[in-house]
């Protein structure tokens, strides 16, 4: 193992892990891959021309373990590998969304990175869009965030032939699994709730808890949300944010538009996001920021997560606190 490689651990070889490595590659890190799915495997090494290590985590790393790793593994083995990384003495792991479904899996990671002084960290990719950077420089300019929108519509049509991958309990969890990108988001810009309440009704094959959705409250930093989705409709994901001078449109979420107040016309933001053409839109930013320990308040830690967990499942199973 080289002296970059000996520095960041990818867990995962599939699509996310692919991803994933494009980025480190063009950072000058050749990370050690490890998976343990010989398809996923051998389609990684064809592609990049790079060894897969199908041994175990913990066999992989007996001697000297790396300091970063990163877990863009199935959803299903986020939980165990995050743990057996913590096991073998890694102290900074970024793990892909949403960690666990459940807020007591998530407790088995704080209570176990906590024991081994290590940090982890969950991975939001669009907390680090370019697009997503311009509105906070606005929102810091026009004195903070008054109300925010956003919507959640799932293309059930297009997405049932990948949902049907996961056990019916990941399944019925798709607000966790999948939504949370969008609602994560915009309670990263206008305020995690303080109050809540949430509706929903209908149903989709797989998942039976609900298919539309509907809610409302108050953020932490005093600002009027709503927000709604419609599964068995046409929609597409997007936040709103409103300021006193401007309405924010992120919709799609890797661009801008503006409208002005007392003014009827909405205009398209020029954004500097070549990065974000080049990679996974914000993957770049976000494995910088980790790699670097940048503090820019974009990360979410574990032990956030848990916290949000609570909130993503209020709103998929009804039950706002």
């Amino acid at each position: 193992m080289n002296k970059n490689q000996s520095r960041v651990i990818l867990i995962g070889p599939g699509k996310m892990g692919s991803e994933y490595y494009k980025v480190l590659k063009a950072m000058h890190i050749e990370p050690l891959v490890i998976g343990r799915g010989m398809q996923s495997a051998r389609k990684f090494e064809e592609t990049f021309g790079v060894k897969v290590h199908t041994e175990s985590i913990t066999k992989l790393l007996s001697d000297n373990p790396p300091q970063y790793a990163i877990v863009a593994s199935s959803v299903e083995s986020l939980i165990s590998n995050t743990i057996e990384l913590l096991d073998c003495g890694i102290k900074n792991i970024l793990v892909e969304k949403p960690a666990g479904i459940y807020s007591h899996e998530i407790e088995t990671i704080i209570n176990k990175a906590k024991g081994m002084n290590a940090n982890v960290y969950v991975a939001y990719n669009r907390r680090f869009y370019s697009s997503v950077e311009k509105v906070l420089e606005i929102i810091q300019e026009d004195g903070g965030v008054s109300s925010f929108h956003f919507e959640f519509t799932e293309w059930i049509d297009k997405i049932t032939e990948n949902a049907n991958k996961y056990n019916q309990e990941y399944k019925e969890a798709w607000v966790v699994m999948n939504s949370s990108h969008v609602i994560d988001l915009a309670f990263f810009l206008g305020g995690w709730p303080r109050e809540i309440s949430t509706y929903a009704m209908g149903k989709v094959a797989w998942h039976k808890t609900g298919a539309i959705y509907a809610g409302a409250g108050i953020s932490e930093k005093g600002a009027l949300f709503s927000y709604q989705a419609n599964w068995n409709a046409p929609g597409r994901w997007g936040v709103e944010i409103l300021t006193r001078q401007h309405r924010l449109y992120l919709k799609p979420m890797e661009k801008l538009v503006i409208q002005k107040k007392n003014e009827v016309a909405m205009n398209e933001v020029d954004l500097d996001d070549e990065i974000d053409r080049n990679f996974k839109p914000g993957l770049y930013r976000e494995v910088e920021s980790f790699l670097n320990g940048i503090n820019d308040g974009k990360k979410v830690t574990i032990e956030e997560q848990k916290e949000h967990i609570k909130i993503f499942r209020s709103i998929e199973l009804k039950d706002g606190f």
